[in-house]
């Protein structure tokens, strides 16, 4: 699997398309791990920096439309690039990329976030970071520029999205800014560096702050009232986020049956957990009190994500994939005072620094439940985004940069995690009730999100949930109802789905369409008189990288 395999012409045009990507955005190259790809600056937010963007991504479409496929790698590949690339060049053609502004996914997240990756071991390291946030200013002044000529060029910009960005703006701000938890952590380790330290988070803080009172002032009275972006901008988001195209119409049927299926599992499992009349509220309530399935403190939190990533790592080797020894090593992290999110982060290219699953806990949350999360470690770490990442990421022989490092598809990588929760309670990982019920909440809020997403961006009828088609105000009773989620949670998530359209229901479609391969490969095994391998089908798709489904579908084949 790892035989070394001669560069081709369009392996090195994706290398040096990558490479140029990495140039342009010091904060992938971070993220990615490249050696020395921390120096201490931001990508240019401004629309000039978009227009680079798109200059790189229509200048390496004309070069790949020039290059000759080799082999079966160099098809896949350009089949890949040439979708993702029409894709992005369709998105800042139509707008969509300048002034670009949600809760989650916009310049207002990511330049704040890139400091969790960044090295802190020497003074050096304490050093870029003091540099990085001296340098938040500029950047976020380019971001601004982008956000008046989205004023004036258009799409619409949602008053919901801009107003909760400009309070996150505030709390970047605030005496309990992260950024200023940075420095003071950075000048326990390093005196040396301490005054360039509190410096730059003085600046990035105020820069903040500017930031939001910019987005109530100057981008709020121009915004529109109305969340939902319209079937023709949401069938070219779903592109994105699948590489597939799917009908719509069709998929919000599947989202509504596939909701009741699994509230009709979960009333199942009440009545076997605690008798005749118990409802799935009260079997939730009643599992979340038990002290068998409580945690208590971070600490114990850290151990039992490892314990229990460690333990499916040990079950899956050899009998469902082959995991190369890199890959058997996950490192779990809890990082404190955070937002509540749950997510993994790939190796490095020489996993120097190992796949991580983090858990973000919120200031004073100390105690945790374990029927819910068991499934969520299965999907952030094994054999989910840990083996998909980091196979991909291993793979350096016979995959070139781009498709190691540079190219993610939600659909894709999401639906295989989501695929993989399914696949350890297919081997029986989930038998116990409590932890089922965990995998069907979990279930129940993907779906859920199909409905709401869809429903909401297309304009359809809410229902017994509102008077005329989805809004904010009817999402938001249907998610009280089918979602087991702290409201301060679920509100964020909400604002989530509306500002960032297609990628919320990418994990449950996308899980969907890996399912309907693996039965198709199923299906060919059998007409041929073969035992279908679940192991080689496994490496063989994991081994593409992560691509569109529609060229997974093809490679597949």
């Amino acid at each position: 699997m790892t035989d070394r395999r001669e560069s081709s012409p369009i392996d090195e045009l994706s290398n040096s398309y990558f490479r140029k990507c990495l140039e342009l955005s010091p904060e992938l190259a971070t993220s990615v791990g490249m050696e020395g790809g921390d120096k201490g600056t931001f990508s240019d937010y401004s629309p000039e920096g978009i227009a680079a963007e798109a200059d790189l991504a229509k200048s390496t479409l004309a070069a790949l439309g020039k290059l000759e496929v080799r082999d079966d790698v160099d098809k896949v590949s350009a089949a890949a690039l040439r979708e993702r690339l029409g894709l992005d060049i369709e998105l800042m053609d139509a707008g969509e990329r300048v002034g670009n502004i949600n809760v989650i996914e916009s310049p207002i997240q990511s330049i704040r976030d890139v400091f969790d990756l960044m090295p802190t071991q020497t003074a050096e390291d304490w050093g870029t970071i003091a540099r990085r946030l001296s340098a938040v200013p500029s950047a976020l002044a380019g971001y601004q520029k982008s956000l008046l000529e989205r004023i004036s060029s258009g799409p619409a910009i949602p008053e919901r999205q801009v107003l909760r960005c400009a309070e996150q703006c505030d709390a970047l701000a605030g005496s309990a800014s992260p950024l200023s938890k940075y420095a003071e952590r950075g000048s326990a380790a390093q005196p040396s560096v301490a005054d360039h330290l509190a410096d730059g988070a003085e600046q990035a803080r105020i820069a903040y702050g500017e930031l939001g009172q910019f987005l109530r002032t100057q981008v709020a009275p121009h915004t529109t009232a109305v969340d939902g972006v319209g079937p023709e901008r949401y069938a070219r988001f779903s592109r994105v986020f699948l590489g597939a195209e799917v009908d719509l119409e069709e998929t919000y049927e599947w989202g509504q049956h596939e909701l009741a299926s699994i509230i009709a599992e979960q009333e199942s499992i009440a009545k076997e957990l605690y008798g005749p009349g118990v409802s799935v509220k009260e079997a939730m309530d009643r599992l979340n009190n038990d002290p068998a399935r409580q945690l208590h403190g971070t600490a114990a939190l850290r151990e039992w994500m490892q314990t229990t990533a460690d333990e499916a790592m040990n079950a899956i080797s050899g009998r469902f994939f082959d995991v190369p020894d890199p890959l058997k090593t996950i490192q779990c992290m809890v990082l404190e005072d955070g937002t509540g999110g749950i997510y993994y982060t790939g190796p490095t290219d020489d996993f120097s620094r190992p796949g991580q699953m983090w858990w973000s806990v919120p200031a004073g949350v100390t105690d945790f439940v374990t029927w819910q999360e068991k499934t969520t470690v299965y999907h952030e770490g094994v054999p989910g985004h840990h083996l998909q990442v980091g196979l991909a990421a291993y793979l350096h022989e016979n995959l070139n940069d781009w498709r190691r490092q540079g190219c993610w598809v939600s659909g894709h990588g999401e639906g295989w995690a989501l695929y993989a929760e399914q696949l350890m309670a297919e081997l029986g990982f989930q038998s116990d009730p409590g932890d089922r019920m965990g995998v069907l909440d979990s279930m129940r809020l993907r779906a859920a999100r199909v409905v709401v997403d869809l429903g909401v961006h297309l304009g359809k009828p809410a229902g017994s949930f509102g008077s005329g088609a989805w809004d904010h105000d009817s999402a938001w009773a249907f998610l009280r109802e089918n979602v087991a989620m702290d409201p301060s949670f679920l509100s964020f998530e909400l604002d989530r789905y509306l500002g960032w359209p297609g990628q919320a229901p990418s994990y449950k479609i996308g899980q969907r369409m890996w399912n309907e391969l693996r039965e198709e490969a199923r299906t060919r095994a059998a007409a041929e008189g073969q035992e279908f391998d679940m192991k080689a089908w496994h490496m063989r798709a994991l081994s593409l990288g992560s691509v569109g489904l529609d060229v997974l579908r093809e490679a597949l084949r």
